[in-house]
């Protein structure tokens, strides 16, 4: 928790008490069906919910806006902006049904009221979104062919509509075919060594290859 209130100082107190819950609610639900390993949920802010909330030092999310969390696994990234978003919208989606029930479970627990999820494959998804945000669940040729048409055109914030997605390592060979992507690196936020290789990748909605 102190690495949380470390780089978001300005946290209400349900804020607090929701983001302070979420190691017991992840220790508890990944004894029951594995979304964590187990090294991980020892490090559960530095490595899932610090890093999901990376998204918020690149773009902050306005009141109403629609977000769409592809691939969610246990919930990263959408809980912990959706914590940190309460008026906006997040819709979490993953096509593997175990972690959709503790995704579940951690709303419930946290009695999220702007988050909504579906056990389903983005590509049968319905509706546009300001944003699709996602941690690594595929090469960005593949994602962004998976998310084709889902994003609205409309713009509301900074930035213009588009993909904002937690990637590590070289990114240079997938990226290629994407000269619009900015990659922003997160050192640029976080100070710990676990984010030396950590990047997001900012894909606007007019990513079409050259």
């Amino acid at each position: 928790m102190e690495l949380i209130i470390k780089y978001f100082p300005d946290l209400t107190s349900q804020q607090l008490e929701q983001f302070s819950k979420l190691s017991e609610l992840y220790k508890d639900w990944n004894l029951k069906i594995n979304v964590v390993s187990r090294k991980d949920i020892d490090e559960l802010y530095l490595r899932h919910v610090l890093h999901s909330l990376a998204i918020a030092k690149v773009q902050e999310f306005i009141p109403q806006a629609q977000i769409l969390d592809v691939g969610t696994g246990g919930g990263f990234p959408g809980i912990p902006l959706a914590i940190l978003y309460p008026e906006t919208n997040f819709h979490l989606v993953d096509s593997i049904g175990k972690k959709i029930k503790v995704v579940n479970e951690v709303v419930e627990g946290l009695n999220l009221q702007n988050v909504e999820t579906t056990n389903e494959r983005v590509e049968n998804i319905q509706g546009t979104y300001d944003f699709i945000i996602s941690r690594a669940v595929a090469a960005m040729p593949t994602f962004v062919n998976w998310v084709d048409g889902k994003i609205a055109k409309k713009s509301s914030h900074k930035l213009q509509n588009g993909i904002l997605y937690l990637k590590g390592g070289d990114l240079s060979e997938e990226l290629k075919g994407f000269p619009k992507a900015q990659t922003i690196l997160l050192t640029d936020f976080f100070e710990e060594s676990f984010f030396e290789t950590k990047k997001v990748v900012y894909l606007p909605l007019k990513f079409k290859k050259k």
